[in-house]
């Protein structure tokens, strides 16, 4: 008798178990799906003088070949 108890706690406290892994991961699921990654950073302006140049800006910059400095 006590080892069908035994048993029967064992199997009800694995079933809790997986009861609140399987609430747990739906948690945290739900705080996935609310986070919006695909949206841009608000903060991606960039100062003057920052922004990626132009190929005509690039050419401009560029030094004569050999000539120091």
């Amino acid at each position: 008798m006590e080892t069908l108890i035994a048993l029967a706690v064992v199997v009800v406290l694995i079933t809790l178990g997986t009861l609140l892994v399987h609430r747990l991961n739906a948690q945290h699921d739900a705080r996935i799906a609310a986070r919006h990654y695909s949206d841009p950073f608000p903060a991606i302006f960039r100062p003057p003088g920052h922004s990626p140049r132009t190929p005509t800006e690039q050419g401009a910059r560029r030094r004569a070949m050999g000539t120091w400095p």
